[in-house]
């Protein structure tokens, strides 16, 4: 196994918009910098896959990328710090100590996953998983996907599957007509958001679209067969190959909270910078607030301007981050989830699937520190990264600490962490 150490004046850690944006303007500058990434290239999950998916805005970075001299350390996923300014990554069959002077952090998000019964039926996953999987080659001409939970993703996936042969027999949106409503008109002050809307609009032409509706069963006897709907408060079962369902996104914070950084309302807090509460440690994107792409890209901008040396420059991009943050706050508001969904689970609906804990179980504790010691809820492979935003929706528990390593890891290279290089 090797284990080798490399220094950076800018380290970015997640090869998403915001990384890259963040990465090209450090490079433009003149820093020595480089990308982490457990994918395989950049783009992160929005930008995965045949760049012919993704349109102009994608083909643009990725050639300011290729401009650029920026190290890739692709395949690799940070778990450890070991000291102040050092960071472990681990790879399929390596170890790398990182070393920087300033770090940037764009680990985007993840979709958050409510229970319900059924719902860890095979072929019930998230909207973008499933999108994740036919962009690598899944099949899914002629299967009948349904389309569930809330947010502007579930129509991009929809038009995504539709594009590729699926058939969509709904698309169910948890908020209400007036809540979209609200949105809608937020939108007019946005040409750009408005023209994907109608592009949208086309694309699932002829698609039911139900609101105040949401998954409350999965069925089937070794893989998804049927789903049932709550549609205006009438149950309803649809045949179906596939669930694509998901509640909006979480941030992915862990690492930031590794570090020490402070959160504001479930986000990375950063300044006008984007420099998180910890010395030459910036964030950007998805962690300081789930706004889409465009706001993941100038702040992206920002905090790879700041993180090497060009404070005017960045701030000059002020005016155009706050436009995209405005627009993020509405989407906030308008896609805020009901408190409905917090009681869909049945008594022995599993809510931890790497521990296999049952909802009955967990509503004996009353924070997320006494369901982990007494039930293991959090404590499997995944961390926490599923149950942990289900429960906290549902008890309203808080997690009250991270701990290294922050992904699971080789028990040799926890060993020799911090070691330095062999």
């Amino acid at each position: 196994m090797d284990n080798d150490s490399q220094r950076f004046d800018v380290l970015v850690i997640g090869a998403g918009p915001a990384g890259m944006a963040a990465a090209v303007r450090a490079a433009e500058c003149g820093a020595r910098v480089g990308v982490v990434d457990d994918n395989a290239a950049f783009g992160g999950q929005i930008w995965r896959g045949s760049q012919n998916d993704h349109g102009p805005e994608a083909e643009r970075w990725r050639k300011r990328i290729d401009g650029v001299s920026i190290a890739k350390l692709f395949g690799q996923r940070i778990f450890h710090q070991p000291e102040p300014g050092v960071l472990l990554a681990e790879g399929a069959d390596n170890l790398h100590e990182l070393r920087y002077r300033t770090l940037i952090i764009a680990t985007g998000a993840r979709e958050r996953f409510l229970p319900f019964p059924g719902w860890i039926l095979p072929n019930v996953m998230g909207a973008g998983g499933l999108q994740a999987m036919v962009k690598s080659g899944l099949p899914i001409r002629g299967k009948r996907v349904v389309v569930a939970g809330t947010g502007p993703l579930l129509l991009a996936v929809a038009a995504y599957l539709r594009k590729h042969g699926a058939e969509i027999p709904i698309i169910c949106e948890q908020a209400s007509w007036s809540k979209l409503a609200q949105f809608g008109i937020a939108l007019l002050s946005n040409p750009e958001k408005i023209g994907q809307g109608l592009r949208l609009k086309r694309d699932l032409a002829g698609v039911p679209f139900a609101v105040n509706s949401w998954p409350v069963a999965a069925h089937g006897a070794n893989a998804l067969e049927a789903v049932t709907v709550s549609r205006g408060g009438e149950s309803k079962k649809i045949a179906c190959d596939y669930l694509a369902c998901g509640f909006h996104l979480v941030p992915n914070v862990e690492l930031p909270l590794l570090l020490g950084c402070k959160l504001a309302n479930g986000y990375v807090a950063v300044d006008d910078f984007q420099q998180t509460t910890e010395p030459n440690v910036f964030c950007a994107g998805e962690p300081t607030g789930i706004g889409g792409v465009e706001s993941s890209l100038i702040e992206g901008e920002i905090a790879g301007l700041a993180a090497a040396g060009r404070g005017d420059d960045a701030r000059a991009l002020f005016g155009r981050r706050r436009r995209t943050r405005s627009f993020a706050h509405r989407m906030d508001r308008a896609f805020r989830l009901r408190k409905e969904l917090a009681s869909l689970a049945a008594a022995e609906t599993i809510v931890c699937r790497c521990e296999d804990v049952v909802y009955s179980r967990l509503q004996a504790h009353d924070s997320w520190r006494s369901a982990k010691l007494h039930t293991r809820c959090g404590m499997g492979p995944c961390q926490g990264r599923i149950c942990g935003p289900a429960t906290e929706f549902i008890f309203g528990w808080k997690p009250d600490s991270v701990r290294p390593p922050i992904f699971p890891a080789r028990i040799a290279d926890l060993a020799n962490a911090g070691k330095g290089p062999e």
